[in-house]
This record gives structure tokens, C-alpha cells and sequence, in this order.
């Protein structure tokens, strides 16, 4: 019986080992380079870097110049349904038991007080 029991606990220890290995140890492969690379291939790296920037500032321009072309259609502003439409919005007044004057004072210092030259005023409310 104790043989079986071995055997299980071998397994299961092994099971555990590889399944460390799969998720924690082993590196995934790499996905490949998102970044494509125009055609136009030179010796010289300067010329490759601004050909490579002529051709994005080519495609940047050319979408600039497709949102100028777009035209938005006001007809909705005129239509009975949006002319319709009101204000419906609550003002919420508050009730005065809203919290303590400076919530980051520590506990039990709301009832302290700071004394100026002209008035008392309570800690957190703006006092000088």
C-alpha cells in the first residue's frame, strides 16, 4: 500500500514541477514585430530613417486632409424631437451634514478649534 502511495505522491509532485515550468518558467514565444518595413531598403541608415519618415508624414497628411473633408449634417438641430427637448436637471442643496470639516484630520479633532486675532474658527473651515 505504501508503494501506491508513493507513486501517487511522485506524480503528483511531478505534475505540480511541470506545470510550474509551463506557467512561470518558460518564456513564451515572441510574438513577431507589429512594425512593417517599406520596401525601399538603402546602405545608408540616415536615408532609410527619412524615407521611413516621409512615408508617415505622407499617410499623416493624407489622413488630415480626409477629416477636412468631412461634413456634418445640422438638419438634427432644426428637427421637432431635439427643439423639444428641456432641461430637466435636479439642484441638490446640501443639508449641512455633509461630513467633517477637513475629512484628513485625524479622529476625534473636529471639535478643536484654531483661535485668530479676530474670530474662532474651527480647524479645516479656511482659517488662517
Amino acid at each position: 500500500m505504501s508503494k501506491i502511495k508513493n507513486i501517487i505522491i511522485l506524480v503528483a509532485v511531478g505534475g505540480t514541477l511541470i506545470l510550474v515550468y509551463v506557467f512561470f518558467i518558460k518564456k513564451s514565444p515572441d510574438p513577431g514585430s507589429l512594425v512593417v518595413s517599406s520596401p525601399l531598403v538603402s546602405t545608408n541608415p540616415d536615408t532609410n530613417n527619412l524615407d521611413a519618415n516621409s512615408i508617415i508624414a505622407g499617410d499623416f497628411l493624407s489622413l488630415l486632409l480626409n477629416v477636412k473633408n468631412i461634413r456634418l449634417n445640422d438638419a438634427i438641430l432644426s428637427d421637432i424631437a431635439f427643439t423639444s427637448l428641456h432641461d430637466s436637471s435636479i439642484t441638490l442643496t446640501p443639508d449641512g451634514s455633509e461630513g467633517r470639516a477637513n475629512p484628513f484630520a485625524p479622529l476625534g479633532s473636529d471639535s478643536a478649534t484654531f483661535t485668530n486675532t479676530n474670530s474662532t474658527v474651527p480647524l479645516g473651515a479656511g482659517g488662517n
